[in-house]
């Protein structure tokens, strides 16, 4: 049996466990891991900042649908990966943390950069793990891996002492699955379950399929698709669902929500039936949950029993994989047709269509939702979409029409500002043929703007469109709304970011007018490495429709119609 350092172990049960890349940030106490990493057929990427680490392990995670691991050093390094990992818990990302910590006989005694990282991140992880041991190394490795990937993803920590990295012990790879007493990721659809969802689909008049996330980690869009066209109800997408339907398919109504469109929101309330796929009723979905969906029973499908009846009451519930309860709902469904249901809700669509900014005329105006739309229109739909959070974040779900699964990669649950461009360079290493584009606020990318330097330096090929209104946007507009326009701390002086992307040895661009989008976009996507583009949109642009928080869904303020603005001359926004 061969001798291996602890540090060693962490390699060979990365590569067998099939990493190819890692991103981290060296220091003291994970300095054996780095010095063992040398050996091991595993790229680094170097960041800038232990968050940036996280948030591309996310990406990496999110497009490519494996696991992403990050690695940091003890204290300062690992509080600072803290955000990042709260994202991926509560979007239900697979990511592996590795951290650095202080020799075992110095725990609890405020050694040089000590912090009990595993204490701080116990409720934001699906577990933590502290190993002191260099034999406990590979056991909690294995199952670290095991959690992240099975049942609800999520992130996992593993906390390893300076002196376990340095100790050799004899050792060899167990093959063998890591087995958890207790765990229990996978829970069996029972016959009742689904009899009592099948009678409640069949008594049905004016039924809604709301999609979330879990179709697409699931794999479940052609057995979802299957399901709704035999029953004949119409799709409701949430903000992490977006590509498990095809924009384009007849059925898919678009995004539900504070900023969804207002019949999905309307049909919702005027349901009589809730399927709930993978969704957990957030309160960015439901609004008044006193007042949510009144008239409708609800069916909740989802993987994580904590998440049933959690926020809304289920009157079925299936706690179980999307995908197998999927297949086995079309195997005792007949067909339905709910024709008259769908006309209705087309007929709400109404003046939709007057209140689109996209119909506006172009009177020289740059607005984000242009800019966004002709992104889509340029890429024909087939970039990945890594968006920050913010307006632009509601403009892109609204207006780049996703075709496919995994094909937005956003912060929903903890919306973290400064996800973007770090997500954006894990994505691409994950899937280094695709398209992928960072749509971000100027607010938000300078948050986490050093990683240019990671994508210059890595050689990362990825678009940044900074969608640039010199404010921070989202919360300018609930001041606007709801604060009688004070704008407190929300105007921003920014940089040239063009000059910031060209000091890092990267193209970039300045738009000002809607003429110069087709041009530019296009020399992005021809350009070999990182591009950034400037766009200086409209500064007072709000979403539309939006639903006060903790007001009623179909309570909603709407953009105001084009024959009123063109009237009044009043500016459209």
């Amino acid at each position: 049996m061969p001798t291996r350092t602890g540090a060693q172990i962490i390699f060979e049960c990365l590569v067998q466990e099939g990493v190819h890349t890692i991103f981290g940030y060296p220091g003291g106490a994970i300095l054996p891991a780095y010095d063992a990493m040398l050996d091991y057929p595993i790229r680094h990427i170097l960041v800038r900042h232990e968050q940036g680490a996280t948030h591309m392990a996310d990406g990496f995670a999110r497009a490519g649908g494996g696991v992403g691991v990050a690695m940091a050093t003890s204290g300062p390094g690992a509080t600072n990966m803290v955000t990042g990992i709260a994202t991926a818990q509560m979007d239900s990302s697979p990511i592996v943390c590795i951290t650095g910590q202080v020799p075992g006989k110095l725990i609890g005694y405020d050694a040089f950069q000590e912090t009990d990282i595993t204490g701080i991140t116990l409720p934001i992880t699906k577990h933590s793990y502290l190993v002191t041991r260099a034999e406990d190394i590979m056991p909690a490795m294995k199952e670290a891996f095991h959690l992240a990937k099975s049942g609800r993803p999520g992130p996992v920590l593993v906390d390893i002492t300076k002196d376990a990295q340095q100790a050799k012990i004899d050792w060899a790879w167990d093959p063998r699955p890591a087995q958890m007493r207790g765990y229990r990721p996978d829970y069996p659809i029972t016959s009742e379950d689904l009899a009592r969802a099948a009678e409640l689909i069949r008594s049905s008049k004016r039924p809604v399929i709301l999609a979330g996330q879990g179709v697409i980690q699931s794999g479940a869009t052609r057995e979802l698709l299957a399901l709704a066209e035999r029953i004949d109800a119409p799709i409701a997408m949430t903000l992490l669902g977006l590509g498990g339907v095809p924009a384009s398919h007849p059925l898919n109504l678009g995004m539900m929500g504070m900023h969804g469109e207002a019949w999905v929101n309307h049909a919702i309330q005027e349901a009589d039936l809730l399927l709930a796929f993978g969704m957990r009723f957030d309160d960015r979905v439901t609004g008044n949950v006193k007042t949510y969906a009144p008239h409708a029973r609800k069916i909740h499908v989802d993987i994580d029993p904590s998440e049933i009846n959690k926020n809304v009451r289920a009157d079925a519930a299936i706690v179980g994989d999307l995908r197998e309860t999927l297949v086995d709902l079309l195997e005792v469904l007949e067909a339905a047709d709910h024709e008259a249901w769908l006309a209705h809700i087309d007929r709400m669509k109404g003046d939709a269509a007057v209140r689109d900014i996209q119909r506006l005329p172009d009177t020289g105006h740059l607005y984000a939702a242009h800019v966004i739309n002709d992104i889509w229109r340029i890429t024909g739909g087939n970039a990945v979409v890594v968006t920050d959070v913010g307006q632009h974040q509601m403009w892109e779900a609204q207006y780049y029409h996703h075709e496919r699964p995994r094909s937005l990669i956003t912060s929903g649950g903890l919306g973290t500002m400064g996800f973007a461009v770090p997500a954006a360079l894990g994505a691409k290493i994950a899937r280094p043929e695709a398209e992928v584009w960072a749509i971000v606020g100027d607010g938000g990318f300078q948050m986490t703007q050093a990683e240019l330097a990671t994508a210059a330096q890595e050689g990362i090929k990825i678009n940044i469109a900074i969608i640039n209104n010199g404010y921070l946007g989202m919360v300018r507009q609930w001041q606007e709304f709801f604060y009688e326009r004070r704008y407190a701390a929300t105007p921003l002086r920014n940089p040239d970011f063009v000059k910031i992307a060209e000091a890092h040895g990267l193209e970039a661009h300045r738009v000002d007018t809607r003429s110069q989008v087709n041009e530019i976009v296009e020399r992005a996507r021809a350009a070999e490495g990182t591009t950034l583009i400037d766009f200086r949109v409209e500064q007072e642009d709000s979403v539309y429709p939006m639903v006060p928080a903790g007001a009623d869904l179909h309570a909603m303020i709407r953009r105001p119609e084009r024959s009123v603005l063109a009237e009044t001359g009043a500016d459209p926004i």
